[in-house]
């Protein structure tokens, strides 16, 4: 997915900063756990209803996020997934990596071969840019995510309407 262009170079080509539906969807779906931390293990429907997100994507993040370290797995009735650690202590940027995501503002995808298979005279200050976001979104906590208000405002938003599609019978929806 292109968040933004930044550019067109000569050739015509944009030049581009990249983070894919993966990246995104990754932050989305453990920003839902730390928000809903004290409510116990969180099953993958749940947050795929809230922030619709497709269930089997879902599963797909979330044996990366497993294996990276950064959520638990509880099994059996009432099971689902907590936080690993504090949300204090889990960053952005720690997420977009557990996905193998890689944030990138060059080009060239960081191939280097940006000019007729040779690096282009701006390739360093793309790549240079690239680390500077990874920078930044590792100094983001999904604890400081959960404060902001806005984020507060958005979650009950989305919680009021989980509520209310469940008091909906499902006759009345057909």
């Amino acid at each position: 997915m292109v968040l933004h262009s930044i550019d067109e170079d000569p050739s015509g080509r944009d030049l581009i900063m990249r983070l894919t539906t993966k990246g995104r969807y990754a932050v989305t779906a453990m920003l839902d756990l730390a928000i809903h931390v004290g409510a116990g293990p969180i099953s993958l429907a749940d947050i795929s209803s809230r922030q619709g997100i497709s269930l089997s994507y879902l599963e797909q993040l979330f044996a990366k996020l497993r294996r990276g370290e950064l959520v638990s797995s509880v099994r059996g009735p009432g099971g689902g997934y907590l936080l690993s650690r504090g949300g204090a202590d889990i960053f952005v940027s720690q997420i977009v990596d557990a996905v193998n995501e890689k944030i990138d503002a060059t080009g060239c995808g960081g191939g280097g071969d940006c000019q007729d298979g040779e690096t282009c005279l701006t390739h360093h200050l793309w790549c240079d840019l690239s680390e500077q976001i990874h920078s930044f979104l590792g100094g983001i906590s999904l604890a400081s995510l959960v404060e902001k208000r806005e984020v507060q405002d958005v979650s009950a938003r989305q919680d009021n309407l989980e509520r209310l599609q469940a008091q909906i019978p499902i006759s009345t929806v057909i």
